[in-house]
């Protein structure tokens, strides 16, 4: 920021000086040759043509250099056919004036003709009254006055040009230096928090930066949320997987004779307790991806069309609003409309019905029934049919964590289940209510 400010600094200065010293420069070079015009106007005025023929003044001119050899101001009428009429000032020199051209306004150059002496010169031809020669009237002046005083005005020039800049590169500095001093107190913030155990940045701050703070501080507690949850897990899968370590050790320790069965039936307990948590452990790492969004019928459909491949023998109908969407990752949605279809499809009695986003009263929420016509589950059952493992009916093939991964994946992105008696088909309805996307 420093190094840009610098730089357009250096670039507005830069042609803002350029800028006036040609102004300055043209109004010092404007005033000079007024002045020469002023002399050119008085010698003419005064010009008369005497009964030889040759021009002269009326009266003299009033500047006392024209008097003085040398002063470095002077004049010269010159024609045709006739000497040249010089100042005294000129001494024994004369101005190089050219005689085929005829300039009836005045006309102002730089000249070099003498030695060490640059001059400024003017000239004009005139015909005076009384004569049909062409005189040359001519005026010039040294340019050493007119060029000091152009140094002097770019010596002034330069010197506050500079001042200025290294003010405003300073100001630009200081500035920057204290803009950003916030975001230093954020890092040092950072810093203690780090070393000093602090979960949240609680130091008062400007309210430029207070934004950040807030979004940080959200930061750290998802993260210390997603800790937790790691924990929970890891503590929840230990927990879950000793006892049956345990009863495979003692088995093992004690040699006995069902040891090959004890092994296979405890080996699927711990199995069906991996796959439970490493459902959680996928639909938790997806929701910290970022915003997610699903289509719901996309997916129903989807899993109706699977679950009709394997139960060929059962009813499958959809229905409800096409473009529901829900805030949850499709391949979770899938996984939780996977359990409901599939379980509503092997107890039920030969028909399941699927309603996306029934009429709830909350526009944040999208509800999905799923109905069988099977003999339902008796509402003492309902709640303990969450629990991992648990089965009413043992007759059929299942690990008995459908509804356990449907509930945990649910309650991940916000959302929940619940168990009621079907009206229309007599069976289970399962709930399932989702956040909707936005």
């Amino acid at each position: 920021m420093i190094l840009i400010a610098a730089a357009w600094i250096g670039v507005l200065l830069l042609g803002g000086g350029l800028f006036l010293d040609r102004t300055l420069t043209g109004l010092v070079t404007r005033n000079f040759d007024e002045q020469l015009g002023y002399m050119l106007t008085a010698m003419v005025a005064s010009a008369e043509v005497g009964p030889d023929g040759e021009v002269f003044f009326n009266r003299p001119l009033g500047d006392q250099r024209f008097l003085e050899p040398n002063s470095g101001l002077y004049w010269q009428i010159s024609g045709k056919g006739h000497d040249d009429f010089p100042s005294r000032s000129l001494w024994d020199r004369s101005l190089a004036v050219r005689l085929d051209h005829f300039d009836s306004k005045p006309h102002v150059y730089d000249s070099i003709q003498f030695s060490g002496e640059p001059l400024r010169v003017m000239e004009r031809s005139i015909i005076l009254p009384g004569s049909e020669t062409r005189w040359w009237f001519t005026v010039a002046a040294a340019r050493e006055e007119m060029d000091a005083q152009i140094r002097r005005i770019r010596g002034i020039l330069v010197w506050s040009f500079v001042v200025l800049a290294l003010g405003l590169m300073g100001m630009a500095t200081l500035q920057t230096w204290y803009g950003l001093g916030p975001l230093r107190r954020v890092r040092r913030a950072i810093a203690d928090m780090r070393s000093g155990g602090a979960n949240r940045l609680t130091e008062p701050l400007p309210l430029e930066v207070q934004p950040m703070v807030e979004e940080l501080n959200g930061l750290l507690a998802h993260v210390e949320r997603q800790a937790e949850e790691a924990r929970t897990h890891a503590g929840n899968l230990a927990h879950a997987l000793k006892t049956p370590l345990t009863v495979v050790m003692n088995a093992a320790t004690a040699k006995a004779p069902d040891l090959a069965d004890t092994t296979i039936r405890e080996a699927a307990v711990m199995r069906r307790q991996v796959d439970h948590h490493l459902a959680r452990a996928r639909a938790v790492g997806r929701r910290a991806v970022g915003h997610s969004r699903a289509v719901v019928w996309e997916s129903a459909e989807a899993v109706v069309r699977s679950v009709a491949r394997l139960y060929e023998n059962v009813r499958l109908d959809i229905d409800g609003d096409r473009t529901a969407a829900v805030s949850i990752e499709r391949q979770d949605l899938d996984e939780i409309l996977g359990n409901l279809i599939e379980n509503a499809a092997k107890y039920g009695g030969g028909s399941v019905f699927v309603t996306v986003c029934t009429e709830t009263g909350d526009p944040r929420v999208c509800e999905i029934w799923v109905e069988d016509d099977g003999l339902g589950i008796p509402e003492e059952e309902r709640h303990r049919i969450f629990d991992r493992g648990a089965r009413l009916d043992t007759g059929k093939p299942g690990t008995g964590l459908g509804l356990a991964i449907v509930r945990d994946v649910a309650e991940i992105y916000g959302g929940s289940v619940e168990l009621d008696e079907s009206e229309d088909l007599g069976g289970l309805l399962v709930k399932l209510r989702l956040p909707r996307a936005g």
